[in-house]
């Protein structure tokens, strides 16, 4: 059997993050995320690429796809001062959000 090559160079740090959003709240919930994604991308060095999807069916559901140059960046984001202030800011509006990472091996 034969197994695909491994990750030998990584091209990046990817993050998922699937939310869950109280309907009612649906709104400030997507203003905040908005804010954070943009400043993720204007002020982080480390931060290449951070989209916000959201499903028409559900848009409850929120989706991001965000790319760090590496896992470093990624923590470091995780200390910036919008990324605080939105995590505070939307946590009672949430049913859910779970939160995946992987190592980018082709782009």
């Amino acid at each position: 059997m034969k197994h695909p090559p491994g990750p030998t160079t990584p091209g990046g740090f990817v993050v998922t993050v699937q939310f869950e959003v109280v309907a009612a709240h649906l709104e400030p919930f997507m203003q905040e995320m908005v804010t954070n994604a943009r400043a993720s991308r204007e002020r982080e060095p480390g931060c290449l690429v951070f989209d916000v999807c959201v499903d028409p069916a559900q848009p409850t559901q929120v989706f991001l796809y965000e790319l760090y140059t590496n896992a470093a960046a990624f923590e470091q984001h995780k200390r910036e001062a919008h990324f605080l202030s939105f995590d505070r800011a939307v946590a009672p509006w949430l049913l859910g959000k779970a939160v995946r990472s992987y190592t980018l091996v082709d782009r």
